[in-house]
C-alpha cells in the first residue's frame, strides 16, 4: 500500500506564507519604522530632511513651470505636488524592490520567517515616507484655498490599490533581482525614462491630438487615480479600469512566480 502524499502544493505554501506574514504584522510594522529611524539616525530633522527637500523642489518647479506652461501657479503647483508625491512613492518602490530579499539575506538564511514579511516591511516604510511628505500638499491647498471637497476621499482606495500593486511588483522584482543581479540597474534606468514621458510636471492636454500617448501610459493612470480626487475631480472610468486591469495582471504574474519559485529564494541569495 502506498501512502498518499499530503505535502502542501505550491499555491498552498504561498498562501501559508501570506497568512504567516499577515499574522506577524507587529513585527514588520516595527521593522519598517526602524528602517526609517536607522536611515536618518543622528540627524536633527530626521526624515523631515527629505520632506523639506521635496517641498523646495515642488515650490521651485511649480513657479517655473507655471511660467513656461502659462498655467496659473495656484492650479499647477498642487497638480505638480501630488504628481511628485505619488511618483516618489512609485519610484522608491521600483528602485528599492530589487534589494527586498537580497538586502535581508542574513535574516533569510538564519531565521525562518515568511518571505512576504520582508515585502510588507518594505512597503510599510515607503508608506511612512509618503505620509511624511503629504502635509506639503495640505499646506498648498490651505494656502491657495483649493479645497477638493469630499471627493478627495476617493484617493484612499486609489492609494490602497497603488500600494497593493507596489507590493506585488516588489515580490516580482525582488525575486528577479535575487536571481539576476542586473535587474535593479535596468529598473533604475527605465524609471528615469518613465518619469520624463509621464504627465507629472506637465498636463496631458499639452500633447494636443496625441493625447493618447498619455492615456496609453499605465503610470499616468496609477498616478491619476490618487491625484485626480485630491484635486477635486473623481478619477475617470478609463483610469479606474486601467488600474484594476494592472492590478489583476500583477496579481496573476506575482502569484505564478512566487508560488513556483518561492522555495528557491534562499538559494539565489
Amino acid at each position: 500500500m502506498f501512502e498518499s502524499d499530503n505535502r502542501p502544493g505550491r499555491l498552498q505554501l504561498a498562501a501559508i506564507d501570506l497568512a504567516g506574514a499577515t499574522a506577524l504584522w507587529p513585527l514588520w510594522v516595527r521593522l519598517g519604522w526602524h528602517d526609517i529611524l536607522y536611515r536618518y539616525r543622528r540627524s536633527l530633522l530626521g526624515p523631515f530632511w527629505f520632506t523639506a527637500n521635496t517641498a523646495v523642489t515642488i515650490v521651485a518647479l511649480g513657479i517655473v513651470y507655471s511660467q513656461v506652461l502659462k498655467i496659473p501657479v495656484a492650479e499647477l503647483m498642487p497638480y505638480v505636488c501630488v504628481g511628485l508625491l505619488v511618483w516618489g512613492f512609485i519610484s522608491a518602490i521600483l528602485q528599492g524592490a530589487g534589494e527586498v530579499f537580497s538586502g535581508a539575506e542574513s535574516y533569510i538564511k538564519q531565521v525562518r520567517l515568511p518571505y512576504l514579511l520582508y515585502v510588507f516591511r518594505f512597503i510599510w516604510s515607503k508608506i511612512i515616507i509618503f505620509a511624511h511628505d503629504f502635509p506639503i500638499f495640505v499646506a498648498l491647498i490651505v494656502y491657495f484655498g483649493n479645497w477638493p471637497g469630499s471627493v478627495a476621499l476617493l484617493a484612499i482606495p486609489g492609494f490602497l490599490l497603488l500600494a497593493l500593486n507596489g507590493a506585488l511588483v516588489t515580490v516580482t522584482l525582488g525575486m528577479a533581482s535575487a536571481r539576476f543581479r542586473d535587474v535593479p540597474r535596468i529598473v533604475t534606468s527605465l524609471a528615469q525614462i518613465v518619469f520624463l514621458i509621464t504627465p507629472i510636471l506637465w498636463t496631458p492636454d499639452m500633447l494636443g491630438s496625441r493625447i493618447y500617448l498619455a492615456y496609453g501610459n499605465p503610470f499616468f493612470h496609477l498616478i491619476e487615480i490618487v491625484r485626480s480626487p485630491l484635486l477635486g475631480n473623481p478619477p475617470s472610468i478609463k483610469t479606474v479600469w486601467v488600474v484594476l486591469f494592472i492590478t489583476a495582471l500583477n496579481l496573476i504574474v506575482t502569484l505564478v512566480i512566487f508560488s513556483r519559485y518561492r522555495a528557491r529564494i534562499a538559494y539565489w541569495l
